[in-house]
């Protein structure tokens, strides 16, 4: 297992592991894999759970977790809601919409009991449009033990310390996409990394992770708010850093291309040209491969690296971001779970499921802990399947609660967001 371990975490350019916490979106390493050996296998609204803690509003972001905290946005204080169709919209897709939420807050818990702790609020009182889906401050907040940085939409970037004292504050000014934004900040050195977008105005942005100043901006065009041109397209993707040959590169998704670029200076090292509109989910990478949605492209040029797309398909994502655990990567579209090996892409469980596991589909992305998948669907489900190139389904634990979120794993404990509570899920 340790050496299995350790191919993991060069594949994923990560050199050091801290399994005891969640610090991102998808975990230390960026790609939903979790260290942990000993976690919960089955569950319900009783069993094995350690705490559920209510929550004043519905959001789809999900919790990271330092140490004895338990970090989580949302945002409140509605006064209009659901979002308004506006005006000149030009239809043809799901509509989004104007809407306010006044409070754009993170929360901190404690970790053994689950008592909030301290709650900061931004206040921003404009309209803003959304997808009823989507609610706002739907981006995942991140830390690095000594502070913590949310995405809160068009009221900017926020950091605070762990006692919730405000460090500082960055305006991003207004964006607007008919499906409003989701992309989590990430963390490079000294640098918080975040996708600002999708819209007729959207950027990459860097700021210095302890004073909040601007390091660098790198826009992207040809986007577009998706209101009176029909031209339904956007990133809703989350950067993800991946040692490349001796180089950090951060890997990120619009719409037709996968880019590489220097996260210290955001300059563009390579494209290549893949699927896709909607990058609703995020990159992967493997031994010097990235992955996203069905397309396999070979690192280490500049420029245009087209030419490295291998020809065979991995999987078709959609809003869940897959994960990689060995020579196997594995998927949930709601209909059921996948595995294929990533190297061919053979497809390996299709012939083995007898029948559907059951649930929903899923917007969460599955993790890799312990030898298992783990993946909460939109019911509230989560489904487990054992790692590996045949097909068990290991246990269906349901808490009956919408969720979007993905789960968050950190010393032997698993925590749910869903739309009603925060739950800490851990053997007694």
């Amino acid at each position: 297992m340790k050496k299995f371990l350790c191919g993991l975490l060069i594949a994923s350019g990560i050199t050091s592991l801290r399994a005891e916490n969640w610090p991102a979106w998808r975990g230390p390493t960026g790609n939903g894999v979790s260290a942990e050996k000993e976690l919960p296998l089955k569950w319900d609204a009783l069993e094995n759970v350690k705490w559920r803690v209510p929550l004043s509003e519905r959001g789809n972001s999900t919790p990271v977790i330092w140490g004895d905290k338990v970090f989580i946005t949302q945002a409140g204080d509605l006064k209009l809601w659901p979002p308004k169709v506006p005006d000149n919209f030009a239809g043809g897709s799901s509509a989004g919409g104007h809407a306010i939420a006044e409070k754009r807050s993170v929360l901190c818990f404690n970790r053994a009991d689950g008592k909030l702790l301290w709650q900061r609020d931004v206040i921003y009182k404009e309209p803003e449009i959304t997808h009823p889906t989507n609610p706002f401050s739907a981006a995942s907040p991140v830390t690095d033990g000594e502070r913590v940085i949310a995405s809160h939409n068009s009221a900017g970037l926020v950091c605070y310390d762990f006692e919730g004292k405000e460090l500082w504050r960055y305006d991003v000014g207004k964006l607007e996409h008919l499906w409003g934004t989701a992309s989590s900040p990430i963390l490079y050195g000294d640098l918080c990394i975040v996708w600002c977008g999708p819209g007729a105005r959207q950027f990459l942005l860097a700021v210095n992770k302890k004073t909040g100043a601007k390091v660098w901006e790198q826009p992207e065009l040809d986007g577009d708010t998706g209101i009176t041109s029909r031209k339904f397209l956007g990133t809703w993707s989350t950067p993800l850093i991946a040692k490349v040959g001796d180089q950090d590169h951060l890997i990120f998704a619009v719409p037709h291309r996968l880019k590489g670029y220097d996260p210290k200076t955001g300059k563009e090292i390579w494209s290549a040209k893949v699927g896709g509109t909607y990058c609703y989910h995020s990159p992967l990478h493997v031994e010097g491969n990235a992955v996203f949605g069905a397309s396999l492209v070979k690192l280490g040029g500049s420029g245009d690296i087209s030419k490295g797309l291998l020809p065979h398909r991995v999987a078709a994502m959609y809003i869940s971001t897959a994960v990689i655990a060995g020579e196997h990567l594995y998927t949930y579209n709601g209909v059921a779970p996948a595995c294929y090996e990533w190297k061919t892409g053979k497809e390996l469980w299709k012939s083995q499921i007898e029948q559907r596991p059951g649930g929903s589909d899923a917007w969460g992305s599955p993790v890799y802990a312990a030898g298992r998948i783990y993946i909460a669907d939109r019911q509230g489900t989560t489904l487990v399947f054992a790692a590996g190139a045949k097909y068990e389904h290991l246990a269906t634990n349901s808490l009956k609660e919408h969720t979007d979120a993905s789960l968050a794993i950190s010393n032997g404990d698993i925590f749910i967001r869903t739309h009603r509570a925060l739950w800490c899920i851990g053997r007694k």
